[in-house]
């Protein structure tokens, strides 16, 4: 089993997020952007890394994947990045992004899950985002946490004119949604144990770099 530490990033992290970012986003933030967020009191921002253990890392299917998991290659990779703005009393979710040889195993899911409970300790009412038309797999992930479309945003993107879809979701304050996000981080953990992860939450307090 391979264990992933999701924690709250540092400024010692920062050429890594902004790695990450290039390859995902295109450059959406550069390092004084993550920078401004890291020391905002209104915005969680969290990181996915990788914990390196030879004895317990999965066989890649080429010298490439396997690089991403040798520390010695790879020293400072980071495998996703989820950032939340509080803003009075909505969690506005800026960005999610996964390194492409790790999608579609749920670290996406379980980024976002977390941003949402740390949402609703703060005492956010809703949560809310943009995400691009063509995204299917994003817009069917938030669909699945009861993420409904209110609107549309065109030609929101500048590198390509694509539109974006508004998302909303209410009631974080609810005992309903407390139930849901326990069955969804249930769910979503037997998932990523299936595909051989475990996702420790750390705070940034017990981080040691």
């Amino acid at each position: 089993m391979q264990t992933v530490h999701l924690f709250p990033l540092s400024h010692c992290g920062l050429d890594a997020v902004s790695t990450l970012d290039q390859l995902c986003l295109g450059g959406l933030w550069d390092t004084a952007g993550y920078s401004r967020e890291i020391d905002s009191p209104n915005s969680d921002l969290l990181v996915l890394e990788p914990v390196v253990d030879s004895s317990t890392s999965q066989p890649m299917p080429d010298a490439e994947s396997a690089s991403l998991r040798n520390p010695s290659a790879s020293p400072s990779l980071l495998i996703g990045v989820g950032c939340c703005w509080a803003i009075v009393d909505e969690a506005h979710i800026t960005l999610l992004a996964i390194h492409p040889m790790y999608r579609r195993q749920g670290f996406a899911k379980a980024i976002l899950l977390e941003l949402l409970c740390r949402a609703r300790l703060k005492g956010l009412q809703w949560a809310t985002l943009e995400v691009r038309i063509s995204n299917k797999g994003a817009i069917a992930l938030y669909e699945s946490l009861g993420f409904q479309c209110v609107g549309e945003r065109r030609k929101y993107y500048q590198d390509t004119g694509e539109s974006a879809l508004i998302l909303w979701k209410k009631g974080l304050q609810t005992d309903g949604f407390r139930a849901e996000l326990t069955a969804w981080n249930k769910q979503n953990k037997a998932a990523l144990q299936q595909a051989g992860w475990q996702v420790q939450t750390l705070p940034a307090s017990e981080r040691k770099t």
